[in-house]
């Protein structure tokens, strides 16, 4: 495994740059990245249990919390042609609905194992490991993490991962660490501004 030293946010950015710029398919995990790490469940009504003779069994679904920031920030990756993909170790309605909402372009759920899909998404985006971004939180996200060409952790994830990555965000799973992300890469390739200038330039309509 690859063990290289942890960059913090303004640390080396020169390096930080340079893998950024050939990014061109961000992939990350879900719970503790795109969410905080926290699982809900709701309650959704009984049934009715055989082996239990007949006794009512409380349901429930799986939800998680998304935060717009971060969805906001893939919106911009997809509009500067990077492609997006999500590798979660569990499966989640709510995800698929979440990923298909935003468009994400590849998902794999119940991947406890994460290599192998991995490999296979970089296979059907015919691109090589030093063109993908890969943001993790946990020890599970390392057989990724240490082959992508920029490896992201994410603030408050496992306190092992900081020394396989190549950055670690400001910000928390769930609260925005995808969105700078996606900034990061985005300024590193010129493709900030652009985006940027469509909400900060002034509409000259009412001149006229």
């Amino acid at each position: 495994m690859r063990a290289t030293k942890v960059v913090l946010p303004g640390r080396n950015s020169r390096a930080i740059r340079s893998r950024a710029r050939k990014i061109r398919l961000l992939l990350m995990d879900v719970d503790g990245v795109l969410t905080d790490g926290r699982i809900y469940y709701v309650p959704a009504g009984v049934s009715a249990g055989a082996s239990s003779g007949g006794e009512h069994i409380p349901q429930f679904i799986e939800t998680k919390t998304f935060h717009t920031r971060d969805g906001l920030g893939i919106r911009f990756a997809h509009q500067a042609g990077i492609k997006t993909g999500i590798i979660s170790g569990r499966a989640s309605p709510v995800l698929e609905y979440r990923a298909r909402e935003l468009g994400i372009h590849f998902l794999r759920q119940g991947a406890l194992e994460k290599l192998a899909p991995y490999q296979e998404i970089l296979r059907e985006a015919s691109l090589q490991s030093d063109e993908v971004c890969y943001i993790g939180d946990d020890l599970v996200d390392l057989p990724p993490l240490v082959r992508a060409g920029l490896a992201v952790g994410v603030s408050g994830g496992h306190p092992l991962l900081p020394k396989y990555v190549h950055y670690v965000t400001r910000a928390p799973g769930g609260l925005g660490a995808v969105r700078e992300t996606i900034e990061l890469i985005l300024t590193a390739q010129g493709k900030l501004r652009p985006i940027l200038e469509k909400y900060i330039a002034p509409d000259r309509s009412s001149d006229r």
